[in-house]
């Protein structure tokens, strides 16, 4: 029998040490599961190989309960389900909705900076510029019979055609609600997965959503127009269109969100310093009565 509770995700990828904004989302999917009587589940997005780590898995567990989260078992992690991405990209593949792209990243720079003002998608990425039907179906087949590297795209036009108008409801952390109107076209062919990889995180996320049966999706701004993609592939794959909740970001002393990738202090740096777990939750701006309401 399933489990009819709303039902919220926390899902980090292992490729680095967590930081305040982790914590925020974390914290704020765990408030909010309280305060409806839901769920509370991880996932680890650890689809990237090359980055993702067993020690940084390991620090996320460690980490989240220092917090004082605890959430259900087992945790789903990507890479152990990829036949389910397998399937899906199938799916979308019999309806002629994929196809291979053979350009490399330096061909596709080049190819834009050879196009002044060519548009942007909505994180600020060239859009794809080299269109399907400038090489032909069997030309495609047999790069990649050749044993070509290749990402598999997404049909933009065909698939918003196909899908129709779409929106989802997106829920203010106010508990307000309001509908957004949905704008895959803006993202262009955006690449779903990758020769090495039956996958991309648009179509993992996807998947793992309605695998786990998640109700309420509580993460970053700066995921919010991704999901005009995440609505168009649950269109297209007929899974259901969970509630978004998009919380905003903490930023770091020169105005950019916490990241990784540009060194924002750790977890784990904050308890060697001696900061409680009370403490990072004020931080992180969901303070200790949301955790026992």
């Amino acid at each position: 029998m399933s489990d009819a509770r709303p039902a919220f995700r926390f899902a980090p990828s292992p490729n680095g040490l967590l930081h305040l904004g982790h914590a925020r989302s974390a914290l704020l999917n765990d408030a909010m599961a309280r305060a409806t009587g839901g769920r509370l589940l991880l996932r680890i997005e650890d689809i990237d190989v090359t980055r993702c780590r067993p020690e940084f898995e390991a620090a996320i567990h460690e980490d989240l309960a220092w917090l004082g989260l605890d959430w259900e078992r087992p945790v789903r992690r990507q890479s152990e389900h990829m036949d389910s991405y397998r399937a899906a990209l199938a799916r979308l593949d019999a309806l002629g909705l994929v196809y291979p792209s053979f350009e490399s990243r330096a061909e596709i720079r080049r190819a834009v900076e050879a196009r002044p003002g060519w548009p942007v998608d909505p994180d600020g990425a060239p859009l794809f510029l080299f269109p399907r039907d400038a090489m032909s179906d069997a030309e495609r087949t047999r790069r990649m019979a050749a044993g070509e590297p290749y990402a598999l795209r997404l049909d933009m036009a065909r698939a918003a055609d196909r899908a129709g108008p779409l929106d989802w409801q997106e829920v203010s952390e106010a508990g307000d609600s309001v509908t957004h109107a949905a704008d895959p076209r803006a993202w262009g062919d955006v690449v779903i997965a990758r020769k090495e990889v039956p996958t991309s995180y648009h179509l993992a996320v996807v998947v793992d959503d309605a695998r786990q049966g998640i109700t309420h999706v509580v993460r970053g701004a700066d995921l919010q127009a991704a999901t005009s993609v995440h609505r168009l592939l649950q269109r297209l794959l007929d899974l259901p269109a969970p509630l978004y909740t998009h919380h905003t970001l903490l930023l770091d002393e020169e105005g950019r969100k916490l990241s990784k990738s540009i060194g924002s202090q750790s977890l784990r740096d904050l308890r060697a310093k001696g900061v409680t777990p009370d403490e990072v939750r004020q931080l992180a701006g969901v303070p200790s009565a949301a955790h026992d309401g």
